[in-house]
């Protein structure tokens, strides 16, 4: 998921630089979405670790 959210931000960085900013926009607002969902998966897998070991 991770890398989904990489390669929506690269084509953000790509569309904002050729002057498409309804694409870039579009793009960011996947790539942000998709990095927070990761990031949330990452710390609650982290979290369902630590009381499995305890």
């Amino acid at each position: 998921m991770l890398n989904y959210a990489v390669i929506f931000l690269v084509v953000a960085l790509v569309a904002a630089v050729f002057g498409f900013g309804g694409i870039a926009a579009g793009a960011v607002e996947i790539a942000k979405i998709l990095f927070f969902i990761f990031a949330f998966m990452a710390i609650l897998t982290f979290v369902i670790s630590l009381i499995r070991k305890g």
